[in-house]
């Protein structure tokens, strides 16, 4: 029997990168999956019909994030459709670059509703269905603990806000058998930060393994924490960078 099997999992920001991989390696290990996008209905398809050929349950949504209301919407019509949720994986997420003295007041009300508020408020709106046994897996980056490059300050600050939230969601959620943990990803090769991009090779030359991650590496881990080999595991980060963060 797969490890995910009468599991249900519902993946922000799943229709690319991390994430669409992350929602295939889920179903992969037989838990039926929902996942929000936000444009491009002929990609969710398309990645909706590689989970069916898996012989699992896909439920495309598309929700913006940062608008309460359907973030609330997308959390229920998932529990609703796959009748049940079991996982919840915070993925969405987006990067302004700038240095400080450049960046408007529109970015930084952009980075933190989507990396930061919109984490909670899903959050929220998951834990009215989570039960006992429940997983919470958030995205973050290893930037929030090593900035190589000017630029990303914004970025980095967001992501280390969610090291906070997952301690203390660790203290709230353990009595009621919710794990939640934080997920730290270095450069990894998607197509929003590809492994032979033009500034690739400055990151390989950090990286002790001198090599880009695979969205795999990552998906590999949330899959693991969202199963038996998670039961133990909350209110910690686990950075997958390659070494980078040494």
């Amino acid at each position: 029997m797969n490890p995910l099997t009468g599991k249900a999992a519902l993946i922000t920001g799943g229709s690319r990168g991390i994430g669409a991989t992350t929602v295939v390696r889920l179903a992969r290990d037989g838990a039926d999956v929902a996942f929000t996008y936000t444009s491009s209905h002929a990609q969710a398809e398309t990645l909706a019909g590689q989970v069916r050929e898996l012989g699992r349950n896909a439920v495309p949504l598309k929700a913006d994030s940062t608008d309460p209301a359907q973030l609330r919407w997308a959390v229920d019509e998932a529990a609703e459709r796959l009748g049940r949720l079991d996982i919840l994986v915070n993925s969405a997420a987006v990067m302004i670059p700038g240095t400080i003295d450049k960046l408007s007041v529109k970015d930084i009300d952009r980075t933190y509703s989507l990396n930061v508020r919109a984490v909670i408020l899903t959050i929220q709106e998951a834990l009215r269905h989570l039960p006992e046994g429940g997983r919470i897996i958030v995205l973050g980056s290893n930037v929030a603990d090593y900035t190589p490059f000017p630029g990303m300050a914004l970025y980095a600050s967001s992501k280390s806000a969610l090291h906070g939230l997952v301690r203390g969601l660790a203290r709230e959620l353990g009595p009621r058998g919710i794990n939640t943990v934080l997920v730290q990803p270095g450069p990894t090769d998607t197509q929003a930060n590809p492994a032979d991009g033009p500034q690739a090779h400055r990151m390989r030359d950090l990286t002790p393994l001198g090599r880009y991650g695979h969205p795999d590496d990552i998906a590999a881990m949330i899959a693991h924490l969202a199963g038996e080999g998670g039961r133990h595991i909350t209110g910690t980060t686990i950075t997958i960078d390659g070494g980078l963060n040494t």
